[in-house]
Parts: C-alpha cells; structure tokens; sequence
C-alpha cells in the first residue's frame, strides 16, 4: 500500500499485532517452493489444499514450485465460526482426484491441536497414494498432544488465535496480507 494510505483494517480493533509479515511470507514460501521442487525431481505432485483457510498459500506455493503439478481441494470443518475447535472433524467437500499411486502433498493453513490434520491424514493415506507428505504454513506451538509429523513448515508461532492470509474468524479478515493476532472484541463474540 503506498505510503499515506490506509486500510479499513488498521481502524478495526479485532485486528492485533502481526505475526507473519508480507515480505515474511513470501520469502519462506519461496524456500518450501525451491525444496519442494528439489525433492520431488522429476515428478509432478499433486497439491491438495484444505479449504478455505490454505487457498492463498496454496496459491502462492504453487507458483513457486518448479515443477508441474496438479490442484484438488477438500474442506473439512472442525471450527465452525467460532474460535476452538469443536473437536469433531467432518468432510464437508471432497476431493474430485483419484490418489492412488500419487505424490501427495497436503497443503495446510495452520495446525493446531493436530485433530483435523490427522484426520485428513488417514483419510488420504486410506486412498493408496505413492507417497503423502504435509505442508503447513503455520504450527501453533505448544497445541498438539502428539508430534504432527510435518515434512514441511512455514512458521512456528505463539498459540494466539490469528486471522490473515487465509486465516478468518466467521468467514472475515482472509483478505488481509499478513498474519496476525485476533483481538476478541465485543462485536466478535458469539
């Protein structure tokens, strides 16, 4: 944004401290994109993003992997509109490829108690790919009982709640370029 100008986001008190910042973001996309591209040589994987929190870093990692690859998308709830899990993972779309005998990798916003990822980690590996790899762009540290077993990550982060990038809290602030803690306000409890 050129200097002098403002966004309606800087007004919004629901939007905290960043972070993950722009230039943060795209430098490490561009290294998981250039170590992806080494591991997966002469391959062509197969990227399956979990709506709709990993489309913008799924987008932006895409392009930075030199290599063909191929999109599917699935989304999973466990959220809802609020700001803790509910702790029950449900399929709410799934994907439209078959897996079998594929390099998969599954590209993840944010993981945070491990519940979702494992979840979708069975239900992908239960459809025979080759091989089945995780990327996430964010771990909230301190959350998962168990080690998520991540080939690739992005940012390691305080468990705040954050919105940005992808990120939302029922369904708002995705649009905002960087990541960054929410501020629960009166008008954002529900």
């Amino acid at each position: 944004m050129p200097p002098g100008d403002s966004s309606p986001f800087d007004r919004d008190p629901a939007v905290g401290r960043i972070v993950v910042g722009e230039d943060e973001l795209r430098e490490r996309i561009a290294a998981l994109g250039k170590e992806i591209t080494a591991d997966y040589h002469g391959r062509a994987p197969l990227l399956v993003g979990v709506l709709k929190g990993a489309f913008m870093f799924m987008s932006d990692l895409a392009r930075a992997i030199d290599l063909p690859v191929e999109f599917d998308f699935m989304a999973v709830a466990s959220y809802g509109s609020a700001t803790k899990t509910s702790g029950v993972v449900r399929i709410v779309k799934d994907l439209e490829l078959d897996l079998s005998g594929r390099d998969v990798i599954l590209v993840e916003d944010i993981v945070d108690s491990g519940l979702t990822l494992s979840y979708v980690r069975k239900n992908l590996q239960a459809r025979g790919p080759a091989s089945l790899e995780v990327c996430a762009l964010l771990v909230r540290q301190g959350l998962q009982k168990h080690d998520p077993q991540l080939r690739y990550v992005g940012f390691q982060i305080p468990p705040d709640f954050v919105i940005g990038y992808g990120l939302d809290v029922a369904e708002r602030y995705r649009n905002l370029p960087y990541v960054c803690v929410f501020e629960e306000t009166p008008e954002t409890r529900g």
